[in-house]
């Protein structure tokens, strides 16, 4: 939570008050930009930008939206950028490299295989719910198979299913973030969906089964996340109705 004295405090200089209000979220901005770049060195580094460009540009946060989403959006847009910038594309299947061994991978060069996110920052990460329309839960976010799909789709589609199916923003928020319409951003988010659910086919197959089945219970009560602070634990219905 920002407050005014820390922000004040910030503004005019002071790097203590800047971290105090960013550095709770230093963990699950890795995390982001890990599912988009899919290496965690890269990740670390986009984290870097993420906050110099925040302390740089502290002067711009209105407080329209929280500082968690505002840092969201920097770090979103500096893994776009960066994908941009070195055409960074997944290797297609069937190609090969002549003369047998592929080259050891260069600095946010494309990367010949997926980096797991390593399971001991996964257990340092805060209990961060995320918010209702997330369609994945964290760990299946994680799945190797899961981020090997996410990284064959195009940049853009890449961020706005993160942002829409595994955060949870909504449609208006995602496509602010994203400095893009609504309409391109749910476009963008169907042609995401359908190529990564072509991919796992399985996987979609169950989410699908329990999109149905909390549709059927819904009126039974509201979504809850149980209380065990790990980024594994499930979403459980409880009769606690909305305050």
């Amino acid at each position: 939570m920002v407050t005014t004295t820390a922000l004040a405090r910030a503004r005019a200089g002071d790097g203590d008050a800047f971290r105090e209000l960013t550095d709770l979220y230093r963990r699950e901005l890795q995390l982001h930009c890990y599912r988009i770049l899919g290496s965690v060195q890269d990740a670390e580094d986009m984290v870097q930008e993420t906050l110099l460009a925040a302390w740089r540009g502290l002067d711009r946060f209105e407080e329209r939206a929280s500082m968690r989403t505002w840092l969201y959006k920097i770090a979103t847009n500096r893994c776009l950028n960066a994908l941009r910038d070195t055409g960074r594309r997944p290797q297609r299947a069937g190609e090969s490299w002549p003369g047998g061994a592929a080259p050891e991978p260069t600095r946010r060069a494309e990367p010949l295989w997926l980096e797991p996110y390593p399971d001991t920052l996964v257990d340092d990460l805060p209990d961060t719910a995320p918010g209702p329309e997330a369609r994945y839960e964290a760990r299946e976010a994680l799945a190797l198979a899961f981020m090997a799909g996410l990284q064959r789709l195009p940049p853009r589609q890449r961020a706005v299913l993160v942002l829409r199916d595994v955060l949870g923003y909504p449609a208006a928020q995602a496509a602010e973030m994203l400095d893009a319409s609504e309409v391109s951003t749910n476009s963008a988010l169907q042609r995401a969906r359908a190529t990564l659910s072509a991919q796992l086919p399985a996987a979609a197959t169950a989410r699908r089964r329990r999109a149905h089945r909390g549709s059927a219970n819904s009126s039974a009560g509201s979504w809850t996340r149980s209380r065990r602070p790990t980024w594994g634990s499930s979403w459980t219905c409880s009769p606690a109705t909305r305050g």
